[in-house]
């Protein structure tokens, strides 16, 4: 009997006051966000009492448009099983998508490690990204402030400025400044102006081709040691192996400051690339991509972290894989940062 695919689930973070709820109450007016389940922590916490239309069992309503929405009163992993659970035996209507909004003050790693370690979840579910709003008004002092910010918006696939209407347009233009240099892989949507808002949550596989091109021809900024932001590092093709020992040894000891980390690597041998992620000391399944995006094969990785030394990363991935450096391929910038890298098994 053939196992059917697993449910993606979107991650939906921020601070506290960022605006999750506002987008969340958005995003569910849409068609196109029908058979959608939402996990929320309290129903009495979040906004969303005007689009309840009936009560079902236990701690799950049913929403205009068909949404299931459940409060998780207990851990996540217990709430994804439970609706899992219900579906399967008709108890709330069929659901093609999860969206999990997070705490104001959750990290988004133990949230990530829970889909994909979970020997249960991993077969009914799979992480189809993390979007984090950010307050245009507050951001920065956010940021500057809590840690849980910095997490948020490092880890995320997708970045959600709201508030921008009520912001200086200097102050938005700082934020994006810092958010870019943080999280230069994450795309910035604008809630208050952009027509679209669901694009935030619907768009294209993160580990897909267009957005493999983005990895590739991304603008890396130089980062000061000791600053959170983002480094890089590229090369021709590796062994696998070789790269998997460096991996290991990498996070083993620098994975407590390692945010975020995302790739393509040319593997020797193997034609097409092969996408790596991973959240802190988690590394997703890797992914092969069916082509290489325009401008060739190469390997490159970026890593977000805290206090990464580019220039020792490159020595010790260099002296692990013995990679040589990276061919020119036209239409694809060279890096501008020192890096780190991403993790997988075979």
């Amino acid at each position: 009997m053939t196992r059917p695919p697993a449910t993606p689930v979107t991650l939906l973070t921020g601070f506290l006051g960022a605006g999750k709820t506002a987008l969340l109450a958005r995003l569910l007016r849409w068609p196109a966000l029908r058979d959608t389940a939402v996990l929320i922590n309290e129903f009495g916490e979040v906004g969303l009492d005007h689009l309840l239309v009936e009560p079902l069992a236990g701690e799950v309503a049913l929403l205009r448009g068909g949404c299931v929405c459940c409060s998780i009163r207990g851990d996540l992993k217990a709430a994804l099983i439970d609706l899992h659970d219900r579906r399967r035996r008709g108890l709330v209507p069929d659901f093609r998508r999860v969206v999990v909004e997070t705490t104001g003050l959750a990290d988004p790693g133990p949230a990530v490690a829970t889909l994909v370690a979970d020997p249960v979840l991993r077969h009914a579910f799979t992480t189809a990204s993390i979007v984090t709003v950010v307050d245009a008004v507050n951001g920065a002092r956010t940021l500057d402030m809590h840690e849980e910010a910095v997490r948020q918006a490092a880890c995320a696939d997708r970045l959600i400025l709201s508030k921008t209407d009520l912001a200086p347009p200097a102050v938005a233009a700082a934020l994006r400044a810092w958010l870019a240099a943080l999280n230069p892989l994450a795309p910035v949507t604008d809630l208050t102006l952009d027509d679209a808002p669901e694009a935030a949550l619907l768009t294209d596989d993160p580990t897909g081709t267009a957005s493999a091109r983005r990895w590739l021809c991304a603008e890396i900024p130089s980062q000061p040691h000791g600053a959170a932001g983002a480094v890089t590092i590229e090369s021709g093709p590796v062994d696998w192996t070789r790269f998997g020992l460096w991996l290991g040894m990498l996070l083993n000891r620098h994975g407590a400051r390692i945010l975020r980390l995302k790739g393509l690597v040319a593997v020797e041998g193997v034609a097409t690339p092969v996408v790596i992620q991973g959240v802190q000391h988690l590394v997703h399944p890797p992914r092969h991509l069916a082509e290489w995006p325009e401008g060739g094969a190469r390997t490159r990785l970026v890593l977000i972290g805290h206090d990464l030394d580019g220039a020792l990363l490159r020595r010790s991935y260099a002296a692990f894989t013995g990679a040589q450096p990276p061919a020119a391929s036209p239409g694809v910038p060279e890096a501008h940062a020192a890096a780190a890298p991403p993790a997988a098994d075979r």
